[in-house]
């Protein structure tokens, strides 16, 4: 017969191993979600983070790389995607309308957000952490706190083409730490569908274009043993096959942390 003590251990382990797995089962994610759009709204669930009427993180920025979310063009209407959104970067800058019905608070009226951030909480197969600010758009006039206030809630979306304001063009960071053998670079603000599949950088004088490959959320990265010579053209493709080219936007006397904006945008 087993001691007592031997008992009591058994009892605790049991009871601990019951608590891990007590709590809301874990959800899969969803399929991807792609650069189709329509008119079939999914459902999701929602929740925010950062200050109440805030862009999300501190510093304003989040796992795009994207920094001053809470300026124009994005103007804090802001979220992080879960894994079939967010798409380990690939889904940085694409937009989706969102809306609830649902508590009372709710206005079931669409508002638009920018994907600039991740998270990876299983609560939904599609979980939208939207900012503050971008969390209380989704509710009637004057009842923004109490919405806010419900915390996780059912919600709605579909993916939308990107608009930005009139003279918003496509965008270039060169990034911290950028040299002649390392070159990184932020691309942000392009509307369609937002996101980028391919940077390439083409040196003055060459023809070859070099792919640069992806480093993390909206930044591209080229390692190169022969240093690089600017000017550069930059060209980009979205995710449906859109392909624009920036003529000579880096110069030749380029500067790390040093931002470019390009003469062109997506229709």
């Amino acid at each position: 017969m087993a001691s007592s003590s031997l008992l009591l251990a058994c009892a605790v382990a049991a009871a601990l191993v019951s608590a891990v797995s007590c709590g809301p089962p874990k959800v899969p994610p969803g399929p991807n979600i792609t650069a189709s759009y329509g008119n079939k709204w999914l459902d999701a669930r929602a929740t925010w983070y950062g200050k109440p009427k805030g862009a999300g993180p501190d510093d304003n920025g989040g796992a795009c790389g994207f920094k001053d979310v809470d300026k124009p063009p994005f103007s804090g209407m802001t979220s992080c995607g879960n894994d079939p959104i967010f798409k380990d970067g690939k889904g940085c800058g694409s937009c989706f309308e969102v809306k609830c019905s649902k508590p009372e608070a709710c206005s079931d009226k669409p508002v638009v957000v920018y994907i600039t951030d991740m998270n990876y909480e299983p609560i939904a197969a599609y979980h939208f952490d939207l900012s503050g600010h971008a969390f209380g758009a989704m509710a009637k006039d004057g009842k923004e706190e109490e919405l806010r206030k419900a915390g996780i809630i059912d919600m709605q979306f579909r993916r939308v083409r990107c608009k930005y304001p009139d003279g918003t063009k496509i965008t270039f960071h060169v990034e911290k730490g950028s040299n002649p053998n390392y070159f990184a670079l932020l691309v942000k603000y392009v509307a369609g569908d937002g996101d980028i599949v391919q940077v390439s950088l083409k040196e003055k004088g060459c023809d070859e274009w070099k792919d640069l490959k992806e480093s993390w959320g909206a930044i591209w990265r080229l390692d190169t043993p022969k240093p690089l010579k600017g000017p550069f053209s930059i060209r980009i493709a979205t995710e449906s096959g859109t392909k624009l080219v920036a003529d000579d936007i880096i110069p030749s006397d380029w500067k790390p942390d040093a931002l470019y904006k390009s003469d062109i945008q997506t229709e």
